[in-house]
């Protein structure tokens, strides 16, 4: 540059990683293990797995949404008539990602449109269509929460903001464990950070040694 000076280069944008729920139903679990490769092979990252063979209760909690529609009873009749596998996906994007892959809601016209996608595959028809995914973010929100009551559903920042994080909260709690580790030096040093990490998590709630006091009841 003409005064000598160099340009600042802005860091790069933070991607966020999104998460969503993905079904897979009762008519398609005994193909659970070839649809999970299928799902790694297109870059989502599988963060949790739970089968669960749902009540119709349950079920129609879970498609409340849909109640009074024509299709709602044989709905709910399919979804509790086996187990089901209920994973969350992580994936920039994830939630279109994974619509895009299972394709439309309706088995024929997955056959017609995206011969590929994954109903088109594994589904019968327009209510045994074999996989769900969640069409919005609320959505993926209450459904992840609906089979995993306590995973906490937010954006996983990657990149810069990331690093942003790592160096404001991570960082200066490992920095002075591995000091005392130098200072230490333990038989297991890797236990022995562990359980140091452990014992002086910042974020660990703290509670008083005098906040309960049980006293012993007068003879």
């Amino acid at each position: 540059m003409p005064d000598g000076k160099k340009p600042i280069i802005p860091p790069p944008p933070a991607i966020h990683v999104e998460r969503t729920l993905a079904l897979i139903k009762p008519d398609a679990v005994h193909k659970s293990d070839e649809i999970e490769e299928i799902i790694l092979q297109h870059g989502f990252t599988i963060l949790q797995k739970r089968r669960m063979h749902m009540t119709p209760e349950q079920t129609s909690d879970f498609y409340a949404e849909h109640y009074g529609k024509m299709f709602f009873p044989s709905l709910v009749a399919y979804m509790s008539s086996g187990p089901t596998l209920a994973i969350v996906l992580a994936k920039q994007s994830a939630i279109t990602y994974w619509r895009q892959l299972i394709g439309p809601t309706n088995t024929q016209k997955a056959r017609d449109q995206a011969p590929e996608s994954l109903r088109a595959i594994y589904g019968t028809d327009s209510t045994k269509n074999s996989l769900h995914g969640s069409d919005s973010y609320s959505s993926a929100e209450r459904e992840i929460h609906f089979f995993f009551p306590d995973s906490i559903v937010e954006p996983i920042s990657t990149g810069q903001a990331a690093k942003d994080y790592l160096t404001r909260t991570v960082t200066p709690t490992l920095l002075k464990g591995l000091t005392e580790l130098c200072k230490k030096k333990p038989a297991d040093p890797i236990l022995w950070l562990s359980d140091w990490l452990i014992a002086n998590n910042p974020n660990k709630p703290q509670v008083r040694e005098d906040a309960y006091v049980v006293e012993e009841p007068e003879d």
